[in-house]
């Protein structure tokens, strides 16, 4: 007959094992569960696609002139109308979201690599080298960033605008890397690497930067908006991207004295800049949910 009791297990019988603990979920599945992380990526996913593929999307060049259309409205013609010059709205918007995508995407890449490396050589070696590397770190913050890009950008080149807006991005993370770094290096895990004659550079790899992921995502994505400001900002004052190529902030310069009569173009280039970094910023904070190892499922899936 059924009691309703759950057997006991017999005397000198071997206890039931315990079901293993369930393996956490990958990270692409950690991903998709963040909604932040992929509304950002599907965001900025859509912001390249209809930027580099602007010949598809219109039928005129960025660089085209349309004689018979000197600032006319949007038309079926001119989706968004044209310049005074005729130049066709549309098509010099995507082109430059293309400019200031990549000029943003680049230097953010190039800032926080550069912090990363930095702050875990100061904080993981320690000593005279950290004393050194802070000590020029410091020396670099007191400098007037915009002041330095503006001066220097145009004397340089239109190409040296990516790697002076990297330089001037880095300084920051790269002390709070630092202090991160200078924590885990006394943590047991590392400790034990060391002592089992694991080199600095596979410690700082396997056992340092997987714990920085979040603060490195995180600051990227905080780089690719500040970048893609400041070049429209040294754009629309002219120490920027130079004619007769165009950025968001050429185009935002040129729209703004008629912005009230004429908005399209002008109008045109701030949304697309609001995208850029409303794009980002999502995809830095659910990225940053995903990969932060003390976050847990519950903040991977917000």
């Amino acid at each position: 007959m059924t009691t309703g009791l759950a057997p006991r297990t017999a005397p000198g019988a071997p206890a039931a094992a315990a079901p293993p603990p369930p393996d956490p979920p990958s990270l692409p599945r950690r991903l998709a569960r963040s909604r932040r992380a992929v509304a950002g990526l599907v965001l900025l996913a859509a912001l390249l696609a209809v930027a580099f593929g602007a010949p598809l999307l219109s039928r005129w060049g960025w660089d085209d002139t349309d004689f018979t259309a000197f600032r006319q409205g949007p038309s079926a013609r001119h989706w968004l109308g044209t310049t005074p010059s005729g130049r066709d709205v549309l098509a010099l918007t995507l082109r430059g979201t293309r400019r200031s995508l990549v000029i943003g995407l680049s230097a953010a890449v190039l800032s926080t690599g550069l912090a990363g490396l930095v702050g875990t050589v100061a904080g993981f070696a320690g000593g005279r080298l950290d004393r050194i590397l802070m000590w020029g770190t410091d020396l670099l913050l007191v400098l007037p960033s915009f002041l330095l890009v503006a001066v220097l950008a145009p004397a340089l080149g239109g190409g040296a605008l990516v790697p002076l807006l990297a330089a001037v991005l880095w300084m920051i993370t790269a002390r709070a890397v630092r202090g991160m770094t200078a924590s885990l290096r006394e943590r047991e895990y590392v400790l034990a690497a060391r002592f089992l004659g694991a080199g600095p550079v596979r410690v700082i790899v396997r056992h340092v930067l997987p714990h920085l992921a979040s603060l490195l995502v995180v600051d990227a994505s905080v780089n690719v908006s500040v970048a893609v400001i400041a070049e429209s900002g040294l754009s629309c004052l002219g120490f920027g991207v130079r004619p007769p190529d165009v950025s968001l902030g050429t185009l935002v310069a040129e729209g703004q004295g008629a912005a009230t009569a004429f908005p399209w173009p002008f109008a045109a280039a701030a949304a697309m800049l609001v995208l850029i970094v409303l794009a980002v910023n999502l995809l830095g904070d659910g990225l940053r949910d995903v990969l932060d190892p003390e976050a847990g499922p519950r903040r991977g899936g917000r």
